[in-house]
């Protein structure tokens, strides 16, 4: 019996495993390393001094950690949320609709975002603002609000764009079919099928704002310190294991979001 040729794997070419294996090791060594001294009772944080909660017991009660979470917390939400809904609407009118001149370009300037390095973002974002706040004299949190939330669009755009190009049309065929108006459609039919698609882009967005440092810096005002913000600033001055435990408070969260985002991507009909 003639021998079978097995189908081409990238696996199986010489030295694979040790190229994977080094690619591993210099992404999550220096995650694993922080993590671990995040536990470290030394003020040092490169000298070992034995198993300790203290760090984060001090974070936890650090007044200006707490103001910074909150603001976090709000701005991430805020923007989630108006970016979700503007992901969704365009989501909606790119792939409800038959195919149409200037779609392609369409589908360019929603991600444009991907595609520019986020610093350009962040200063285009910078003088539009400016000239806002001295015109208005507002200077409030709705800036970084409303700039997170244009940074957060195409993130949230993709998987909602994913779900509804795998839903079949056939289901608000036929909601049309029995007289259902298009409101009716979509919050009977599209909504209900595109929503896990519409969480795990919310939640997607969610983590972007929550992580983002550039554009905040760009953006805030003096009092806004967000939570990447304020390590950023405490890494400029001394550096305390209590910078190690917020860093690892906020992985989690992130690994916790991103995990809901992959099991709801997974989600079939």
């Amino acid at each position: 019996m003639a021998n079978r040729i097995k189908p081409f794997s990238i696996t199986r070419l010489p030295g694979f495993t040790a190229i994977a294996m080094t690619a591993f090791a210099i992404l999550y060594v220096p995650i694993f390393t922080l993590v671990i001294y995040s536990f470290n009772g030394s003020q040092s944080v490169a000298i070992w001094g034995g198993f300790s909660l203290e760090w984060y017991a001090v974070a936890w009660q650090n007044t200006q950690v707490q103001e910074a979470t909150i603001r976090s917390l709000i701005i991430a939400a805020s923007a989630a949320v108006i970016a979700t809904t503007v992901a969704t609407m365009a989501a909606l009118g790119t792939t409800r609709t038959a195919q149409f001149k200037g779609q392609t370009l369409i589908y360019v300037m929603i991600n444009q975002p991907l595609m520019v390095p986020e610093i350009v973002t962040a200063v285009a974002l910078l003088i539009v603002f400016a000239v806002i706040k001295v015109a208005t004299g507002y200077t409030g949190l709705a800036y970084l609000i409303l700039a997170h939330s244009a940074f957060c669009v195409p993130f949230a755009y993709l998987p909602i764009r994913a779900r509804l190009e795998g839903m079949d049309l056939s289901l608000e065929v036929a909601a049309a079919d029995l007289y259902a108006n298009r409101w009716q459609t979509f919050r009977r039919v599209t909504l209900p099928l595109a929503l896990p698609g519409i969480i795990a882009g919310s939640m997607l967005a969610f983590v972007i704002s929550l992580d983002d440092v550039i554009i905040t810096e760009f953006v805030k005002s003096a009092g806004q310190d967000t939570l990447p913000t304020y390590m950023l600033g405490q890494l400029r001055r001394v550096v305390t294991p209590e910078v190690n435990a917020i860093s690892t408070a906020l992985l989690g969260l992130t690994i916790l979001l991103l995990t809901a985002f992959f099991l709801l991507t997974r989600t079939r009909d």
